[in-house]
């Protein structure tokens, strides 16, 4: 019977020379590192990486140690570019980041808009985050927004981005995507949705309720317990309660803020149940200009990978490795390319911190495409 004591020891004495080994290895990527920074040269040799990863594997001596010798030194390789890059930042060669950073983001005399009519949350956050106020116009859609503040006819635009019940807009995802705006600042908002009528309706009048898809969704719970409702989706929790208000039929009732209520006039039939104490919206505050205030601490980045294996874990790694808490990631699929995807993802950070300029030169030598949506 084998000894597993002596099996352990020989191991142990192993590691100890793979651990010297890759300490010495380290020590030459810093020379590596040097000479690249000498000359500039790129970090990144993908076309040296896989002659070397090929050569290892072929001289395994069997498919196992083939598949193991590829994955330790694909890890290795990786962690030696990641050194790399940290010296790059030490050594002051800088990634241009043509980003501006401010003290506070420029308000005073703003043109702000936002999706829906007044009463909408979006409307509420638009007033929290600006202040009361501030002068604000309204726009029948998102894309809408997005295209009146490309243009510079609006300063900034406030777009629902996520719920904490309902899960994320994906449509202003692939918004950001399409136009050349940036996040310049977030708000959340807790929902507490009311069920609304006109004056003098009562709940057992009802048979049709509008509101925003999110709205629906967010009340599903409560709008179980009346099956015979008809549902209908209208492009603002707002623009429900102005239709409800507008038509003056018993019969109808909008899922909408009191705040709206208040705003068109309408009763509050039942406010019980709607919502949980939980359920709030991120909202995003969006410029054509490239700013973030010097005590920003989130930065939100999309990014392109070959469709390749590990591809994602490779982007994903610069945020670990540099230590950086990511607080989000979605994905979109890329028109007109087949199983290929953009990936948005959300970190801790500012972009002045050392750790995130490491993370971002990374992700930005081995993505297909990068580009910062902002830090705010």
């Amino acid at each position: 019977m084998p000894d597993l004591g002596k099996i352990r020891n020989e191991i142990d004495i192993i590691d100890n020379q793979i651990l010297e080994l890759f300490e010495r290895r380290m020590k030459l990527t810093e020379d590596v590192a040097q000479f690249k920074i000498e000359t500039g040269k790129q970090i990144f040799d993908q076309e040296r990486e896989i002659f070397k990863l090929q050569k290892l594997e072929d001289s395994a001596s069997n498919l196992f140690n083939a598949r193991g010798i590829q994955e330790i030194f694909r890890q290795m390789m990786s962690i030696s570019r990641k050194r790399q890059y940290q010296l790059l930042t030490e050594n002051h060669v800088e990634q241009p980041v043509d980003y501006v950073q401010v003290d506070k983001l420029p308000t005073e005399g703003a043109r702000v808009i936002f999706q829906g009519v007044e009463g909408a949350y979006t409307f509420e956050a638009v007033k929290v985050f600006f202040g009361q106020n501030i002068q604000s116009s309204h726009v029948e859609t998102w894309k809408e927004a997005m295209e009146l503040v490309a243009e510079g006819q609006a300063d900034y635009a406030v777009l629902p981005i996520e719920n904490s019940t309902a899960g994320v807009v994906i449509d202003i995802y692939d918004l950001m995507a399409e136009y050349s705006n940036y996040i310049v600042g977030e708000q959340i908002i807790r929902i507490e949705h009311q069920l609304l009528g006109v004056p003098g309706a009562e709940i057992s009048d009802i048979h049709t309720v509008y509101s925003h898809p999110q709205g629906l969704a967010q009340c599903k719970r409560y709008l179980e317990q009346y099956p015979d409702w008809e549902q209908k989706k209208v492009l603002n929790t707002a623009i429900a309660a102005k239709k409800v208000a507008e038509e003056s039929d018993k019969s109808q009732a909008a899922i909408a803020s009191r705040t709206a209520a208040q705003y068109f006039g309408l009763k509050v039939l039942d406010n019980q149940g709607l919502s949980t104490d939980t359920n709030s919206t991120r909202f995003i505050v969006i410029s054509n200009q490239k700013r973030f205030v010097k005590k920003a601490g989130k930065i939100s980045i999309y990014f392109e990978l070959p469709h390749e294996s590990g591809s994602l874990y490779n982007m994903l790694s610069h945020v670990i490795y540099n230590n950086l808490n990511m607080t989000k990631i979605e994905s979109r699929p890329i028109e007109g390319r087949n199983w290929e995807y953009r990936f948005f993802i959300d970190f801790e950070g500012n972009l002045s911190d050392a750790a995130v300029k490491n993370a971002l030169r990374g992700i930005d030598a081995e993505a297909s495409y990068l580009r910062i949506l902002g830090n705010y």
